[in-house]
C-alpha cells in the first residue's frame, strides 16, 4: 500500500480535510499521528478511523506554541519510532476582508498560523525526518495565486502565498538530508467549509442551494467540484516514495478550474 509503514503527522484535524488526510494515511498502510487545538475533535475523530486505536496517536496541538509542536513530534517517535511525512492542514481560514479594511492585527495572527506555525511544526518534525528522510506537504490554497471573485480573504491568501515560496527555500535547505517539501493548492473543495459557503449564499440570495453550486462549477474544466478526499488523496501522495523525486512542487487539485 501507498503508506505501508510509514507514520505522517496531520495537523489542523478536524471534521474536514485533516480528517480526510488521516484516513487516506491509515487505508493506506500507514500510521496517522493527529494534532489540532480541541482534544475532543481529535478523540472523535481517531476513534472513527481507527477504532481499535493500534494506527494512531493524538495529542491537542496549537501550532502557535512551538513547545506543542514538538510535544506532538515527540509522541509520533515515541508511538511508532519515528516521522516519515507531516502533512500540514491547520490553518485560520475565516479571516475575510482586503486591504482597505484589513484589521493588520488579525493579519498578524493569520500569519502566525499559516505561515510561522506551519515552519514551527515542520522543525519539531525535522529531527526524526533527518534520520530517515521523507517528506513535508504543505496545504496552501489557489487562492494564493488567483484570487477568487467570490469571496476575498486577503490575509488568508498572503500568508499561503509565503509559505509556498519559503517551501522553495526548504527544498532546497532539506533537500540535502532527503526530505521533500512540496504543496498542494486546492480551489474550491466540497467539504464542510465551501458547503457551509454554499448554504450562506443560497439563503442571503434567496435560492436554491443547487444554484449557487452551479456557479462555482460552471468555471471548472471538469464536471463537479474537488473534494476534500480528492485533495487528501493528493497529499498522500506527495508524502509517499511514489513521490521520491519530486520536490519543490505546487500541485492544483481544482477540477481545472485554473491551469498552469
Amino acid at each position: 500500500m501507498l503508506l505501508q509503514g510509514k507514520t505522517v503527522v496531520v495537523s489542523g484535524v478536524g471534521a474536514g480535510l485533516g480528517r480526510r488526510v488521516a484516513e487516506t494515511v491509515v487505508r493506506d498502510g500507514g500510521n496517522a499521528v493527529l494534532g489540532a487545538r480541541t482534544e475532543a475533535n481529535l478523540a472523535k475523530a481517531a476513534a472513527g478511523i481507527d477504532p481499535e486505536g493500534s494506527r494512531t496517536a493524538y495529542r491537542a496541538t496549537d501550532i502557535t506554541d512551538e513547545g506543542q509542536c514538538e510535544a506532538l513530534a515527540a509522541l509520533a517517535v515515541e508511538r511508532f519510532g519515528g516521522i516519515d511525512a507531516v502533512v500540514h492542514v491547520a490553518a485560520w481560514d475565516s479571516s475575510f476582508g482586503g486591504l482597505q479594511d484589513a484589521d493588520f492585527t488579525t493579519w498578524q495572527a493569520v500569519l502566525d498560523v499559516n505561515l510561522l506555525g506551519t515552519l514551527r511544526m515542520t522543525r519539531a518534525c525535522l529531527p526524526s525526518l533527518k534520520e530517515r528522510g521523507g517528506s513535508v506537504v504543505f496545504i496552501g490554497t489557489q487562492s494564493a495565486i488567483a484570487a477568487p471573485s467570490q469571496v476575498r480573504q486577503a490575509a488568508y491568501a498572503a500568508s499561503k502565498g509565503a509559505l509556498t515560496s519559503a517551501m522553495y527555500s526548504l527544498a532546497h535547505e532539506l533537500g540535502p538530508h532527503r526530505i521533500r517539501v512540496n504543496t498542494v493548492l486546492p480551489g474550491w473543495m466540497w467539504g464542510p467549509p465551501v458547503q457551509a459557503y454554499v448554504r450562506f449564499a443560497a439563503d442571503g440570495e434567496g435560492v436554491p442551494e443547487a444554484e449557487v453550486l452551479a456557479r462555482l462549477t460552471e468555471r471548472m474544466a471538469l464536471p463537479e467540484l474537488a473534494t476534500d478526499g480528492d485533495v487528501a488523496e493528493a497529499a498522500a501522495f506527495l508524502a509517499s516514495d511514489r513521490a521520491r523525486a519530486i520536490t519543490g512542487q505546487s500541485l492544483l487539485v481544482n477540477a481545472g478550474e485554473l491551469m498552469r
